[in-house]
C-alpha cells in the first residue's frame, strides 16, 4: 500500500510544481495572505476534504477521517512570504515588488497538498484521521501557529509533526534530532539618552556612543562568564545608530539586537541579566535608559519517542542524519508544546539548479524534486500510524 501512496505522489510532480511556481509568482507577506488560503482552501475542497477556512485569521485546516478508528496526526505547512526582492532570473520569479518566497514555504505548501490528495483518495483504509495544518504568518511573530491553536486547529489531534526544505542539505537528505532543535527567538531595543554637546568639551556632556559601546562590550560577557560552556546561547547587537556630525558628541543611542537560547532558565537568565547591565552602565555614566524585550519564539524541542518513530519509519530512505541544534527559530515550537511530536529537515540542495544560496537570500531557490522527499516522509509517517500499528495490531503499545 505505501509503494502505491508514494507512486501516486510521483506521479502528482508536474502538478506540485505547477501549485508551487504559481505560489511563487504572487507571494502574499505574513498577516497580509489573502488569495493564497484561497488557493489552498480551494484545491482542498476539489479533493472533497472537510474544511474549516480563516483558522486563527488565515490558516486553513483540512481533516481526512479514516475508514476504520484510530489516532488523529496533524502535518502543518506554511505559507506566508518575505519582504525580500526577487533577483533570479527564471520564469517562475517574483510578480510583487519586494516580495518574494525566500524560504520555501510555496514548497511546504505544495507538499503538503500532494499528500493531501494521495491520503484522500485511501482514506477508506486508514484508521484514524488525518490533520492537514497551512499555517500563515510563520516568518512574522508572534506567528499564525499561537492563534490557530487558539482557535482549535490541535482539537482530537495526538501527535503532529512538520518539515522545512532546506538548502543546507543535498536533495534526498533528511535531517532529524530528539529534544532542543531549533533556538528560541528574542529581540531587544536599547535607547540611551546621555547629554549631547561639543566634541572639544566632552566634560560637559553624557556620550551616548560612548555608553553604547560599553554596553555592547558588557553584554559579551553574559554568554562568555554566565551560561555553561555546555549549554548554549546567542547575543548579538545587529544595529548602533547614534550622532550625525564628526564634532558632536551624541546625546542619545539606540541599539537593536537578537538572543538565541534552547534552555527556559538560560533564556529567562540573558533577559535579566541584559537589563541588570543596561542599568548598571548607563547609571554609572549618569544617562537614562529605556529597554524593549520581546519574547518571540521558544525553542523547537522534539520528543524523544515521536523522534525515534521517525527515524524508524524513514529507515530505507538513503540519507537520514542526526543534526546538531541550530539557532534559526520557528513557530512550529508552539504546536510542540501542546502535542507529542517531531520537526525536521529535507535537504533541497542543487548547486547544478542553483538551488545552494542560503534561505532569506534574494536569489534563493530549491531543487523541487525535494518535495517529493518531503512529501515521502509524510507518508511513511501517516503508513506508520494509520496503517501499520493496526495490521500489527499494536496501537495500544504506542500510545
Amino acid at each position: 500500500m505505501l509503494n502505491e501512496w508514494k507512486k501516486q505522489l510521483d506521479e502528482m510532480y508536474i502538478q506540485m510544481v505547477e501549485w508551487r511556481r504559481h505560489m511563487h509568482q504572487f507571494p502574499e507577506l505574513s498577516f497580509q495572505e489573502e488569495e493564497t488560503p484561497k488557493m489552498i482552501a480551494s484545491i482542498l475542497e476539489s479533493f472533497g476534504i472537510e474544511l474549516r477556512k480563516n483558522v486563527g485569521g488565515r490558516g486553513v485546516v483540512g481533516t481526512i477521517k479514516g475508514g476504520k478508528p484510530g489516532k488523529t496526526i496533524a502535518f502543518r505547512a506554511d505559507f506566508d512570504a518575505l519582504p525580500i526582492q526577487d533577483e533570479k532570473k527564471v520564469s517562475y520569479k517574483s510578480k510583487v515588488d519586494g516580495v518574494m518566497h525566500a524560504c520555501g514555504h510555496d514548497g511546504h505548501t505544495a507538499t503538503l497538498l500532494a499528500v493531501a490528495k494521495v491520503l484522500n483518495d485511501h482514506r477508506k483504509s486508514l484508521a484514524g484521521n488525518i490533520v492537514l495544518i497551512h499555517q500563515h504568518a510563520e516568518e512574522l511573530a508572534p506567528g499564525g501557529a499561537i492563534a490557530m491553536i487558539e482557535d482549535g486547529c490541535l482539537e482530537g489531534v495526538d501527535y503532529v509533526f512538520g518539515t522545512h526544505l532546506t538548502t543546507a542539505a543535498p536533495t534526498g537528505m533528511f535531517l532529524y534530532r530528539s529534544g532542543y532543535t531549533m533556538g528560541a527567538a528574542d529581540a531587544f531595543e536599547i535607547k540611551v539618552q546621555g547629554k549631547g554637546g561639543h566634541g572639544s568639551s566632552p566634560h560637559q556632556t553624557v556620550d551616548a556612543i560612548a555608553i553604547g559601546a560599553q554596553i555592547v562590550n558588557q553584554l559579551q560577557y553574559i554568554v562568555s562568564r554566565q551560561i555553561d560552556p555546555q549549554k548554549s546561547a546567542v547575543l548579538s547587537v545587529g544595529s548602533f545608530h547614534a550622532g550625525k556630525a564628526s564634532n558632536v558628541i551624541a546625546d542619545s543611542a539606540i541599539l537593536t539586537g537578537t538572543v538565541r537560547t534552547f534552555d527556559k532558565e538560560i533564556r529567562a537568565h540573558m533577559e535579566t541579566e541584559l537589563k541588570n547591565i543596561v542599568k548598571g552602565v548607563c547609571n554609572s555614566f549618569h544617562a537614562s535608559y529605556e529597554i524593549s524585550y520581546k519574547n518571540g519564539y521558544p525553542s523547537v524541542n522534539n520528543h524523544q519517542v515521536e523522534t525515534d518513530i521517525f527515524k524508524e519509519v524513514m529507515k530505507n530512505e538513503p540519507q537520514v542524519v542526526e543534526m546538531t541544534p541550530i539557532m534559526g527559530s520557528e513557530d512550529f515550537a508552539y504546536y510542540l508544546e501542546k502535542r507529542p511530536g517531531t520537526f525536521f529537515f529535507t535537504g533541497a540542495q542543487n548547486a547544478k539548479l542553483g538551488a545552494d544560496t542560503p534561505h532569506h537570500h534574494p536569489m534563493f531557490d530549491f531543487d523541487e524534486e525535494a518535495m517529493i522527499f518531503a512529501g515521502r516522509a509524510f507518508l511513511n509517517i501517516a503508513y506508520h500510524y494509520a496503517v501499520e500499528l493496526v495490521d500489527r495490531k499494536e496501537i495500544k503499545v504506542a500510545l
